[in-house]
Parts: C-alpha cells; sequence; structure tokens
C-alpha cells in the first residue's frame, strides 16, 4: 500500500482545526470547484455532489486520500447559504429563533491512487432558543459569524442560542465530521490511532 499524503480540500480555518484534533499530519489545498446548486437539487444531493466535487478536483503531486466537505443549513425547507453581512445575518438569526433548523454536512474521501470515492451525509439538528431582536443584535455584534452557515458559530458563543442539539457528531455541526471521517480512513488503511 502506498504511503498516502492526507489533503483538507479546503482553505477554511475552521475545517483545518477540526482536522487538526486527530493529530495526524496533513496539507491543505484549495478545491477548484463551482460551488453553485443545480436547479431542484436536495440539500442532500447537493452536500454530496460538493464534497466530492471539492475531494477530486484537487491538484495532488503523489497518492493522496484528499478530504473533501461541504454543510448547507435548511430553514422551512430552504437552503440557507452564509449571510456574508450584518442584516442578512440578523434576518438568518430571527427566522431561526424557536425553531428546529437541519444542517446537512456532505463528507467524501478519494484515494487519488487508486480514484475510489467514499461520500457520506451526516445531519445534525438544532434547536434554537426563542431570541429577542436585542438578543440576536447583540449575538451577531459580538461574533460577527458573517462567513457561518446558519450566521452562528456553535464552538464560540453561538451555544448562547440554542435550547439543545441533536446528531451524532458534534464536528459536523462545525463542518467536518470526525467520526465519520475516522472510519472512512481506516476503510483506507490510514489508522488515526
Amino acid at each position: 500500500m502506498p504511503n498516502y499524503q492526507l489533503v483538507l480540500a479546503s482553505t477554511s480555518p475552521y475545517r483545518q482545526q477540526l482536522l487538526n484534533k486527530l493529530a495526524v499530519p496533513f496539507i491543505t489545498a484549495s478545491p477548484n470547484f463551482d460551488e453553485t446548486p443545480l436547479q431542484e437539487e436536495t440539500p442532500v444531493d447537493l452536500v454530496k455532489r460538493l464534497a466530492i466535487g471539492k475531494a477530486v478536483s484537487c491538484s495532488v503531486q503523489q497518492p493522496s486520500l484528499v478530504i473533501g466537505s461541504d454543510q448547507v443549513c435548511v430553514i422551512n425547507d430552504q437552503i440557507i447559504g452564509k449571510p456574508h453581512t450584518r442584516e442578512k445575518a440578523i434576518e438568518q438569526l430571527t427566522q431561526q429563533s424557536g425553531q428546529s433548523i437541519q444542517f446537512y454536512t456532505g463528507l467524501a474521501l478519494y484515494n487519488s491512487n487508486t480514484k475510489q470515492v467514499d461520500v457520506k451525509v451526516d445531519t445534525f439538528t438544532v434547536h434554537f432558543r426563542r431570541l429577542t431582536e436585542q438578543q440576536i443584535v447583540n449575538y451577531v455584534d459580538k461574533e460577527e459569524p458573517f462567513y457561518c452557515a446558519g450566521s452562528f458559530k456553535s464552538e464560540g458563543l453561538g451555544i448562547a442560542l440554542f435550547e439543545r442539539l441533536e446528531g451524532k457528531d458534534p464536528n459536523t455541526l462545525v463542518g467536518l465530521p470526525l467520526i465519520d471521517l475516522i472510519d472512512m480512513l481506516e476503510a483506507q488503511g490510514f489508522e488515526v490511532l
């Protein structure tokens, strides 16, 4: 079996921090993939396609296991993107107040040597507290979650927005399901422990 290099197909500092938890050496690569959703694409199909596309699109020079991941937030059956602005973050959190919101995170592991791709989707549910307008504004101004799906950082002050969390792996909510990734790596002969 070749000595595989581990590659994270992401420039996200959040995903890099998560992968660092596994204490394995890895490099990062910027995926070259169009992330535009297709018409009538379900959230599950979208995150699967994007995770695979990100992993496969990275150019690697040696046998590699390339990790691709993508996440969407779904509010009232609508896929919600990153807010990018203060106003949009406030609007998204106002919609989420008192609601249960689903996050779908696609995870792909691409073996550049065998061309094999393994893909999984992890679902996570966030149950929001009923939030006042002032609480939402205070949160957005303190944490500025403009580049986070759902307009919050669960690993930070965002935890104050929630009534409860429901899912297999808390890392999924940040954007990289580590429990699934460990299983996928082990199936490729890459032992984390």
